[in-house]
Parts: C-alpha cells; sequence; structure tokens
C-alpha cells in the first residue's frame, strides 16, 4: 500500500543484472531506428507523408494479435524466455533486410511480419519481469531504466555515426538531409546485431513457465478483469494518448533535423556535438530526463495515488507539445524534449504496474498484451496514420516556387488539443480512491470506489 515500507526479500544481483541487460538490448533495438524512420522513408526513399504513415500503421498491426498470440504461449504453453529468445533472432533476421526494401508493398510486408514478431515482446519482457521480481513498485523502476539507457545509448551513437560518415560539407541544407538520411540504413543492421544478442541473452533469463488458470484461453479471462472501473477508464484513455505518443516519435526527428540544418549559433552547434544529427539524438534528451523519473519512481508511487501520476503524465504532454507548435526555439525545444519523461514515465509506466496489479498472476502476460493491443497496436495504427494524414493541414506551399514545407504550428497544436480532452477525462472519470489489487488466480476483481 502507499506510503508503506516493503516486506519483500532484497532484489538480488543477478536477478538485477539479467533483466537489467534484457531491459536494455530488448529497447536498444527499437531506439536504432524508430525515431529516425519517417525521415528515412520521406527523405531518401521519396515516399509521400501519408504513405510513410500508413506503413507505420500497416506495422503496428503486431500488436493487434500480440494478446491472443504471445500471451496465450506464454500464460498456457511455453516458457516466456524461450519464446522472448526465438522472437528476437528471428526479429534480427528481418531487420537487417529492411535497408534494401524499397517498394511500398514491400515494406508493407515487411512491417506487418517484423510487429509480428517483436511487438510481442514488448509485454512479454513487462510480464516476466513483474514474475520474478520480489517488490513491483520498488524494483520495477530499477530494471526498466534500462531499457530507457538503451534507447539513448543507440540514438547518441546512430546520431554521431550519420554526423561523421554521412553528413557532407559544402553542399545545400536538402543534399544534406537526403545524405544523412541515406546513411540511416546503418541503423538497421545495428538492430538486427542487438537482436540476435538479446535472443541469445534469453535463454539465459530465469525459467518463467506458464501457469494453468481457470480458463484455457487466458486472454478471454484477462478480459473479464478489465470491467473494474480503474482499468476500463485506463485502456479507453490509453487509446487517444498512445496515438499522440506514436505522433511524436514519427513526427519530432524531422522537426529536430529541419531545426539543426538551418542552425548556425553556438548553442545548436553544442547540441549538435553532443547528440549528433539526424534528429533522432537530439532525441534522447527525453529519454535522459525519463531515467531520472524512473529513478524516484519506487518512492513516488507508493506515497503519492495513480490517478495524481496519470494527470501529471497528460499535463507533459500538453505541454510539451504547445511548446513545439508556439515556442519553436532550441532554447525552449530542448527543455520541453526533456517532459519525455514524465510523459512515459507517469502515464505507461505507471499504467503497467496498473494492469499488473488489478488482475490475477495466472493472467498477467495475457492482460500486458491486452493493454500492448490497445497502446501499441490501435493506438500506434491510429497515431501513426493520423501523423500522415496531418499533412494535409500541415503543409504549405511556396507561390512562387512551389516548393513544400511545413507548418509545425498546426502539425503540434491538433494532438496538444487531443491531449486536453483526455486531461478532463480523467479527472472526471478515473477513481481517486486506490482499488483492492488482484493478487491471486480465482480471486475475484475488486470493484472500484
Amino acid at each position: 500500500m502507499n506510503g508503506t515500507m516493503s516486506t519483500a526479500p532484497p532484489l538480488s544481483p543477478k536477478l538485477n543484472l539479467q533483466l537489467s541487460v534484457m531491459m536494455f538490448l530488448q529497447y536498444a533495438i527499437w531506439g536504432s531506428w524508430l525515431p529516425i524512420f519517417f525521415t528515412f522513408l520521406t527523405t531518401y526513399r521519396n515516399f509521400s507523408g501519408e504513405d510513410a504513415g500508413s506503413l507505420f500503421a500497416g506495422g503496428a498491426v503486431g500488436a493487434l494479435v500480440a494478446p491472443f498470440l504471445a500471451g496465450q504461449i506464454a500464460d498456457r504453453y511455453f516458457n516466456t524466455e524461450k519464446y522472448l529468445g526465438i522472437s528476437h533472432i528471428l526479429g534480427g533476421v528481418l531487420v537487417w533486410q529492411l535497408a534494401r526494401i524499397q517498394s511500398y508493398w514491400g515494406l508493407m510486408g515487411f512491417g506487418l511480419l517484423y510487429a509480428l514478431i517483436y511487438v510481442p515482446t514488448l509485454n512479454l519482457t513487462n510480464s516476466l519481469a513483474f514474475h520474478h521480481l520480489p517488490d513491483r513498485d520498488r524494483d520495477f523502476g530499477k530494471v526498466r531504466v534500462w531499457g530507457t539507457i538503451g534507447w539513448i545509448a543507440v540514438g547518441i551513437g546512430v546520431g554521431h555515426w550519420l554526423r561523421i560518415m554521412h553528413t557532407p560539407s559544402g553542399v545545400p541544407a536538402s543534399e544534406v538531409l537526403r545524405a544523412q538520411a541515406q546513411g540511416m540504413g546503418d541503423a538497421f543492421r545495428l538492430s538486427a546485431i542487438l537482436g540476435w544478442i538479446l535472443g541469445i541473452w534469453c535463454f539465459m533469463l530465469p525459467k518463467t513457465p506458464p501457469k494453468k488458470g481457470e480458463q484455457k484461453f487466458a486472454p478471454l479471462e484477462a478480459l473479464g478483469q478489465i470491467k473494474a472501473r480503474p482499468l476500463l477508464v485506463l485502456f479507453l484513455l490509453t487509446f487517444p494518448i498512445s496515438c499522440v505518443h506514436q505522433f511524436y516519435f514519427v513526427r519530432t526527428s524531422g522537426f529536430l533535423a529541419t531545426l539543426q540544418s538551418g542552425a548556425t549559433d553556438g548553442i545548436d552547434n553544442f547540441f549538435k556535438a553532443v547528440f549528433g544529427v539526424g534528429g533522432g539524438g537530439l532525441m534522447t534528451i527525453g529519454q535522459i530526463a525519463e531515467i531520472a523519473v524512473l529513478a524516484v519512481m519506487p518512492i513516488v508511487a507508493k506515497r503519492a495515488s495513480r490517478k495524481t501520476l496519470l494527470t501529471v503524465g497528460v499535463m507533459a504532454y500538453i505541454l510539451r507539445f504547445a511548446v513545439f507548435a508556439y515556442l519553436p526555439f532550441t532554447a525552449a525545444v530542448v527543455p520541453a524534449l526533456a517532459l519525455h519523461g514524465l510523459c512515459f514515465g507517469c502515464f505507461f509506466f505507471v499504467a503497467f504496474m496498473i494492469v499488473d496489479e488489478e488482475t490475477t498472476a495466472d493472467v498477467r502476460a495475457s492482460a500486458q498484451g491486452l493493454y500492448n493491443l490497445v497502446g501499441m497496436g490501435l493506438g500506434v495504427i491510429a497515431g501513426n496514420y493520423f501523423a500522415g494524414k496531418v499533412d494535409r493541414w500541415a503543409t504549405v506551399v511556396d507561390p512562387a516556387t512551389g516548393a513544400k514545407s511545413t507548418n509545425f504550428q498546426i502539425l503540434f497544436s491538433i494532438p496538444m488539443w487531443i491531449c486536453v480532452a483526455c486531461l478532463v477525462a480523467l479527472v472526471l472519470f478515473y477513481p481517486s480512491k486506490k482499488t483492492g489489487a488482484v493478487k491471486t488466480a480465482g480471486t475475484e476483481a475488486v470493484a472500484s470506489a
């Protein structure tokens, strides 16, 4: 309960290492290419914003089947660590080919297949960690923060690789951006290598066998537990929040790359030297802030209500998009990037804990999968499609030259107002009192106040 000292045994150094390395590689695989993929598609492959958005959306379909495939297998038939190992090895084989695929339908087919393999591993690493951690509130942040560090490490690394190896001098800014976009193909090969390493590491993780539950089909049993008010409201809010969360990842690197390409003053050159170019490296400021948030979360989670933390997260989304839309200057944008720590830490990180504590032990992998369906499936599909469609309103054409550019005020003010609506709904409908957590199989979910 909030405000009480933990009586659970301490987290062992061996388990801490096993789970921390798992999280580091899990998110390094994704972070090496996801923030820059939209720029790769539009600047190097010459896809329109709408086509690029639909490719992202197609790739998110994997999350739709995650709770019914990966969750069922891990909860009922197959050890979770083995499922993860096989998935990451196969995923590495696929992502290696990404730099070579040029056609729209070839990329769509890749996205669908890769998502089927990779996306389910996101919720399964969470459920595996929750299964073995002695104290959820105290220990999850300690291991999950390494996923953030992994994202930061590859983001900055790829940014500097593009700066050193793929940034020509003495050419127009448009040619610099295209050369950097072409070099982004190296990020896919890095992702593949990291996937193979994680695949091998997973076979050395603690054994996480399936469990018998009240129903053979675990996702159906988990679905029945979502009727509790905290979970129901959380799931409904997660859809629009995940839409704008993905919108941020899809469109921010291009926004930052545009700022960096025309910047010449000292502060801009400093950030180029530290984070590289292409936008992806600079975005890791958000993950650095995320580390700080996750570091204090074990303390904060025991003292602040779940509703308070979720509210702070949504307010951070609003402020970040407001700065991008109305204060597009480096001095304002960089602190706004740091708000990602509160966005993720106070909304999605807390949501993972809520899902775990409000469901029974025998369906937690499936429950995390169902949450993944909303957050990483439906929300990401809609968010990616939306991120491309918004170009219809945000694209400006120069009447003299016919050149197209993006009106970032329009682009980012739309998700800002969506978050304002979510904040109102959260304040009105999410219960203020902590509900009883479901701890064991066969225990009926406690209705919220």
